[in-house]
């Protein structure tokens, strides 16, 4: 998973921004102030970097494999909560599927059993009745239909 940026611009939004920039400074200051921009930036991340370092040797060796990107809050809650359920919903996928394939083999013996009796019946499938014995009445049905 990538880290979370601080800005989220894209390119046109970047485009616009560039554009409002030259509006208001001007093409000629534009180059200084990147330039001021850049060694801002590089300053932030030095700061960032020396005081996760210092914030490491003060909190001792037992706290050696923090990965101060943990505690983002969607990563906290990713590592923390949605690892733990993973397994089960894969469990739980699996039984679905199998049971999908219980029940496709079971549609599929269903419907070869009815065109089995389809094909021994005289009269066609309404003349097919679970428990129908020669010479008693029963109601007829049509396999097709339920």
């Amino acid at each position: 998973m990538a880290p979370p940026l601080l800005l989220d611009i894209n390119g046109p939004e970047f485009v616009l921004l560039l554009v409002i920039a030259v509006i208001l400074f001007g093409p000629e200051r534009l180059p200084d102030l990147a330039r001021k921009a850049a060694r801002l930036l590089r300053y932030l991340r030095t700061v960032a970097g020396s005081a996760q370092q210092q914030l490491s040797k003060e909190l001792g060796p037992e706290f050696e494999d923090l990965d101060f990107r943990d505690l983002h809050p969607r990563t906290f809650v990713q590592k923390h909560l949605l690892d733990e359920v993973e397994p089960v919903i894969a469990d739980v996928k699996s039984e679905v599927s199998d049971f999908g394939k219980t029940i496709k083999n079971s549609s599929a013996d269903i419907s070869g059993t009815a065109n089995s009796i389809k094909d021994r019946s005289p009269g066609g499938p309404q003349d097919v009745v679970a428990g129908a014995t020669p010479g008693r009445a029963v109601t007829p049905f049509d396999l097709e239909a339920t």
